[in-house]
């Protein structure tokens, strides 16, 4: 079933960060968004305390458009996000920008995004990287593994990146989803999300933005264990797509996709 897009004057986006020990990083992230003027969470995912004076002082000097929450224990990239989505739909926003906090992500792109928001509100708009020299090359060619599966998995070719953490969603059934289905809370959340909303009838628009590692940054991709988290992630959505498999199959025969 398809979801109908809303008029343009229904977009009143928020942007959320998931925060985890980025402390040298988040503050170039938080500068190069000033410039929007949106409203900001950023969601602390049980960071060491090293980073609470760099987030209390920078919630100090953004004061107005930065708020910050946070979690504890660490929960989990998902449910950062989340809990920052429920905050901006609970002050009345209607969409929200999700952005990594480790300054891989342009922030210039986000004008790119909400453009692509503004002409299709009901869709999930999707940042496809665009890597410069600093990509690792493991990290590279490891993310087509999970773009062939996603690709099975919603028997189309319509996700181009389903990793990419710098995105669009609209809050309403971002959020259904998640409280309905077992979504994963950590490293698969992106992916994950972005197959159930694309089952559910969403379209997935998909925006080019650059993408840079920094020298300084700061990987928590754990090789064995998010791997094996990703593994079955896969699996279960493999399963859920073959009991979807009519419906999808029909919406391909409509020429959706």
């Amino acid at each position: 079933m398809s979801v109908p897009e809303p008029g343009p004057a229904a977009l009143r986006p928020a942007i959320v960060i998931p925060f985890y020990n980025h402390e040298r990083a988040i503050g170039r992230t938080v500068a190069g968004l000033r410039r929007y003027g949106l409203p900001c969470w950023i969601v602390d995912d049980g960071s060491e305390p090293r980073c609470a004076p760099v987030l209390r002082q920078l919630a100090e000097q953004e004061r107005g458009w930065l708020r910050l929450l946070r979690l504890s224990p660490n929960q989990g990239k998902g449910l950062a996000v989340m809990t920052g989505m429920r905050a901006a739909a609970a002050a009345g926003c209607s969409h929200a920008v999700q952005i990594d906090a480790d300054g891989q992500h342009d922030p210039a792109g986000l004008e790119r995004l909400l453009q692509a928001a503004r002409q299709h509100p009901a869709a999930v708009i999707c940042g496809v990287p665009v890597y410069d020299a600093s990509v690792p090359k493991g990290r590279l060619y490891g993310r087509y593994i999970t773009h062939v599966w996603v690709w099975i998995n919603t028997l189309s070719l319509e996700i181009r990146d389903s990793m990419c953490g710098f995105r669009v969603y609209p809050l309403a059934p971002a959020l259904r989803v998640w409280d309905t289905q077992p979504v994963g809370r950590r490293m698969q959340f992106d992916t994950d999300i972005l197959v159930r909303l694309f089952w559910q009838g969403l379209r997935v628009i998909n925006v080019p933005v650059r993408v840079t590692y920094p020298p300084d940054g700061v990987s928590h991709f754990d090789l064995w264990r998010d791997n094996l988290r990703i593994s079955g992630m896969h699996a279960r959505l493999f399963f859920g797509m073959l009991r979807r498999l009519p419906r999808l199959v029909a919406q391909r025969l409509r020429g959706r996709r």
